[in-house]
């Protein structure tokens, strides 16, 4: 009888342990995409900005942190039709009200500040959680584009859960 209780016992242990080592080896399965973003130019592929993304009630928004071209820093959304018109780019929030769908985040929008548009939007990690697939479109997904952001560290004394 001992060596029954003794062998599940063991088996059991031998489970949780190849259970912690697959979330230990794998980052992907604690990676959200809360956190600083770099962002890409879709027309000169250039970095454009950082964006931080947080977790609010379960809903994920971003915030434009910084423009990464001094050109661009002070401008305004003048092309905007909602109460972000004429607001600075940089501290605007672009993304909201993204929820958690299974291995993407969906169901909110994204703001394009170049033309004003609004568009519905996922996001999707990839690369252990250091890359972010994020696709505007309207309508059907298949009408749109995608843009892959890179993830930032964290500046020194922030956290990725300030928003």
């Amino acid at each position: 009888m001992y060596t029954r209780i003794l062998t599940y016992l063991l088996t059991a242990c031998g489970l949780l342990g190849l259970v912690l080592y697959a979330v230990a080896s794998d980052p992907t399965v604690l990676v959200t995409p809360v956190g600083r973003w770099r962002t890409v130019d879709d027309k000169t592929g250039q970095p454009r900005s950082i964006v931080r993304i947080w977790d609010e009630n379960g809903r994920l928004f971003g915030r434009v942190e910084q423009s990464l071209n001094p050109a661009r820093a002070g401008r305004r959304c003048d092309k905007c039709t909602d109460e972000r018109k004429d607001q600075l780019i940089v501290g605007m929030v672009i993304i909201r009200g993204l929820e958690q769908k299974g291995d993407e985040y969906s169901g909110g929008d994204i703001l394009d500040p170049d033309n004003g548009k609004i568009y519905r939007c996922k996001v999707k990690l990839s690369e252990r959680g250091n890359l972010l697939v994020v696709r505007g479109y309207l309508g059907a997904s298949l009408f749109g584009r995608s843009q892959t952001w890179t993830r930032e560290p964290e500046a020194v004394g922030e956290s990725a859960s300030r928003n």
